[in-house]
């Protein structure tokens, strides 16, 4: 008899507004937490090239306490340092994440440390030689969170946080799911505040997810619905975001995605066929300027499926069955190949870049990027074993 497939699910308590005038429900969601001094975190380009601080402000009426709104992109630590100390000076009792996913990782970081206190360095995993990446365990209560959302970022609902240190050029990465927000809210008109370049760049990140969950053997049957409809939702409309950038219809249904996609990961699909991505897409969007979140994945994503091809033929065939590529009969090997080609020509079809020289990396920034990934927590899960920089600098040799 064959051995069942067991699988953890974890629920998370969460309540999701969707659709036109969403943001109405904001009021409502913070009396629900009891809270009377609610501080909004967001970046300049919300505050002051946009409606949705005021719609915001106005919506908390008499709730609100402050704003900071020196979020930057990455979420380097100086910001979050001064985001703690005005909301601690504001008495904060609830922070809303206004933006997209610089704005809601800020607001996870801030609110580790208002409860933690010291330094994020105190707090964040460790990687002792040898062993696994240890994240210690953060204890204090957490004040509540709430996101309003303008872009599709896979952050919108993590445990895990990672914000960057300018001194050394790395990431910090703290972990704790008393951070998850307790309601997320897509309103209509703030998702079409983003710019269209933007917006797509969020749903490239979530694309190379969910393509990266759908290989992982032994996927379990509430993951893959999520990756599936995740799936479906973005081939349907990530090439639309452009082409169609007034439809609300179609941001709310990559951000649904990326939800799903989030989703599927606490219902268990793995990271494991798709971790050497993740853990050089750090390195490259933390180290050039010119390349965002969802250029990294779109440059990485089809080479990540090709370098882990001898360790997943099967997760890549199925993948290929998922994206329509692969043909009756046809060998595992070829099938797998094929994945790869139809996930390069998605990421074609929006214009994003395929090779590192269009986001400014040169032959010499190539041992940099291939040693940061190195100590990246996920890298340890990749579905082929990866031994040294020297297996990282050949793959990104030949996409350079």
């Amino acid at each position: 008899m064959a051995k069942v497939n067991s699988f953890r699910s974890v629920t998370v308590p969460l309540r999701i507004h969707a659709g036109t005038d969403a943001l109405e429900r904001l009021a409502g969601e913070v009396d629900r937490q009891g809270a009377k001094r609610t501080f909004i975190v967001c970046g300049q380009s919300v505050a002051r090239s946009t409606n949705l601080l005021d719609r915001t402000k106005e919506a908390l009426g008499e709730r609100l306490a402050g704003v900071f709104d020196g979020t930057q992109a990455g979420s380097p630590l100086p910001s979050v340092e001064l985001g703690v100390a005005m909301a601690a000076e504001a008495g904060a009792d609830l922070i809303v994440a206004l933006g997209g996913g610089s704005a809601v990782v800020t607001t996870r970081a801030m609110v580790i440390l208002l409860a933690e206190g010291g330094r994020a360095q105190d707090h964040a995993t460790k990687y002792p030689p040898g062993k696994p990446p240890v994240s210690p365990r953060l204890m204090q209560s957490k004040v509540p969170n709430i996101v309003v959302l303008t872009t599709p970022t896979t952050a919108m609902t993590r445990a895990g946080t990672a914000v960057i240190d300018p001194e050394t050029g790395h990431r910090v990465e703290l972990f704790d799911p008393k951070t998850r927000p307790c309601a997320v809210i897509w309103d209509e008109e703030a998702l079409l505040t983003a710019p269209p370049r933007l917006f797509l760049s969020a749903a490239a990140s979530c694309f190379s997810g969910v393509v990266g969950g759908l290989q992982s053997p032994g996927i379990n049957p509430l993951a893959e619905g999520d990756l599936l409809q995740a799936l479906r939702l973005l081939t349907g409309n990530m090439a639309l975001v452009q082409k169609q950038p007034g439809d609300g219809q179609v941001r709310l249904n990559l951000t649904a995605a990326a939800f799903l996609a989030n989703r599927s990961s606490d219902n268990g699909a793995g990271g494991g066929a798709m971790a050497v991505v993740s853990s050089l897409a750090h390195s490259l969007d933390t180290r050039y300027p010119d390349c965002d979140h969802g250029s990294a994945y779109s440059i990485l994503t089809a080479p990540g499926i090709r370098f882990n091809r001898s360790h997943n033929a099967v997760g890549q065939a199925r993948l290929a069955f998922l994206l329509g590529v692969e043909t009756h009969g046809m060998a595992q090997e070829q099938s797998a190949r094929l994945a790869a080609d139809a996930v390069e020509s998605a990421y074609r079809e929006t214009g994003m870049p395929l090779r590192l020289k269009e986001v400014g990396v040169t032959q010499e920034g190539i041992q940099q990027i291939a040693e940061d990934a190195m100590t990246d927590f996920g890298l340890h899960r990749n579905v082929r074993p990866v031994e040294n920089k020297e297996d990282l600098m050949e793959l990104l040799q030949e996409i350079l």
